[in-house]
């Protein structure tokens, strides 16, 4: 769910402590007569909050309207008792978000609100990226959807205004077929209007969306906690390519696209919560697994194996089990501290991770450790980390990466670093970039798991996988300057220019690669 504004969030918040990468958004939908939906789309929202936590928002229809409150903040700060109490209605959509570029706006917030020619409301939520965004937008400028002076804020904005223009004298899921076969990149889609639920997925499947089931209706929702979250029984993934509609007939499936599965292997690292499931993989199970192939394939010496919490974990778990050297608990996190609309000041910045994690100083003294962290992005970090496991008596510090390095920047859904201050691109070497790193970083040593011992604990096949951001593959075709729009081509001309001049036209899925070095 990208904005068309021009500037990076990477960019301009260089100083930021966090590292992480980011997941975009988290959808959930909700057909349930006779339940309170609005209170059953908070809970999902709730359980989905790890994806988004910049805006949320929810929107109900009760067969003669469709009603959207939403705003900036966490669920729980944007919604309230008395604000739920007033959205009654059978169907539901909701939606929290994360932005990859442009600045947090309440017009920006989701779900996105239009009016069809037959003044029926279509409310939309969206997961993902599209790459072709400014093709569409051109589109609904030509039908007249935009005026001269009007533009698309992001390509969400862009789906639902097309969306409502083609349901003027069709039904709603006739002009989603129409429309999705059009749309080029990652999408997780969950929209409504009065009387029924839909959602839709994109033909690779890049992010996951699962069906649920309730007593007296049905869920989706892009992870499958949250259908535990609400007490819905998980039925079955969304398959690639495919649209459902639920109402008051039941569930109806149709393919708008043949599907070619690459579900992003990233999901199972790092953004989905341990208790989900991914075509039909635990993700708990996967980070465990991980972290045992990262034992065998990357063996250290140490007398303690600690995570770097939560991340961290399930990953550090397995390194202890196959390696047999202890696990313990040697650093302790804040759960209260995450995203804030309050600015820390310089001095409290400086302090960096501290804002969060604190050495068990009893625990780590005198001992070699053995740290498990899900990746390295910047390595800001893991350098102050490691730092602060030293002042506190830390003898060695040993760090091992449940991911590979993470070298090229995501087009999908993700909000890595720009390319150029991602700490693993632009090395010559497989060698020279981990020592590098291990240098940039101040470990002792430092080890990263295979790219393909990561995917065999996944389960799934290589092929079915997209694994862009650590070899560069993209599978889905990454389009001309035109296609592109100027957030994603301004992220890569600008790390093209300090080397060789680059058309913008011959920007292809092809030479992606060389354009993204540092």
């Amino acid at each position: 769910m990208t904005d068309l504004s021009i500037h990076s969030r990477n960019l301009l918040n260089l100083d930021e402590p966090e590292n992480e990468p980011r997941e975009e958004c988290g959808v959930f939908g909700v057909w349930a007569p006779g339940e309170d939906v609005a209170k059953l789309a908070y809970y999902g929202l709730y359980a989905l909050q790890h994806r988004g936590q910049e805006a949320a928002g929810i929107s109900v229809g009760d067969g003669r309207q469709v009603l959207v409150f939403k705003d900036l903040g966490l669920v729980s700060q944007v919604f309230d008792e008395q604000t739920l109490a007033s959205m009654v209605g059978h169907v539901a959509v909701g939606h929290c978000r994360y932005s990859t570029t442009g600045s947090t706006t309440w017009e920006n917030s989701q779900p996105i609100f239009r009016h069809t020619a037959a003044g029926n409301g279509v409310a939309l939520g969206h997961n993902g990226n599209l790459v072709n965004t400014a093709d569409l937008a051109d589109r609904a400028r030509q039908l007249g959807i935009y005026g001269s002076s009007e533009a698309a804020t992001s390509d969400s904005d862009v789906v639902g205004a097309l969306l409502a223009y083609e349901a003027a004298d069709k039904t709603l899921e006739q002009a989603a077929l129409e429309l999705l076969p059009s749309l080029r990149g990652a999408f997780c889609l969950t929209f409504q209007d009065e009387n029924t639920l839909y959602a839709a997925r994109d033909s690779h499947g890049v992010r996951p969306l699962s069906l649920g089931r309730l007593d007296r209706g049905w869920v989706v929702a892009s992870e499958t906690a949250a259908l535990d979250i609400v007490g819905a029984s998980f039925v079955r993934d969304i398959e690639p390519g495919e649209l459902l509609a639920i109402d008051a007939d039941g569930v109806r499936s149709s393919r708008f696209a043949e599907p070619t599965p690459r579900g992003c292997v990233f999901e199972y690292v790092y953004l989905a919560r341990p208790d989900s499931v991914i075509n039909g993989r635990s993700v708990h199970s996967t980070r465990v697994e991980i972290g045992r192939r990262l034992a065998r394939e990357q063996p250290a010496e140490g007398d303690l194996v600690i995570p770097v919490p939560e991340s961290g974990t399930p990953a550090a778990v397995g390194f202890a089990q196959e390696s047999g050297i202890p696990y313990g608990q040697g650093l302790m996190k804040n759960a209260y501290v995450g995203r804030t609309f309050i600015q820390p000041s310089q001095t409290i910045r400086q302090l960096g991770i501290r804002l969060k994690l604190n050495p068990l100083r009893e625990v780590i003294r005198g001992k070699r450790l053995v740290v498990v962290d899900d990746s390295i992005v910047r390595g800001n970090t893991q350098r102050a980390l490691i730092r602060m496991l030293r002042e506190a008596g830390a003898v060695e510090v040993h760090v091992r990466i449940a991911s590979s390095p993470v070298r090229w920047p995501c087009f999908y859904g993700i909000d890595f670093a720009s390319p150029a201050e991602l700490i693993a691109n632009g090395m010559e070497s497989e060698e020279g970039m981990v020592e590098g790193v291990r240098q940039a970083i101040g470990a002792d040593s430092l080890g990263y798991i295979g790219i393909d011992e990561m995917v065999a604990a996944t389960g799934q096949e290589r092929s079915a996988l997209c694994a862009a951001c650590f070899d560069g593959n993209y599978p889905i075709e990454l389009p001309t300057e035109t296609s592109m729009g100027k957030a994603v081509l301004e992220t890569m001309m600008k790390n093209a220019a300090a080397d060789e001049m680059v058309d913008p036209l011959s920007v292809t899925n092809d030479n992606v690669s060389a354009i993204m070095r540092p």
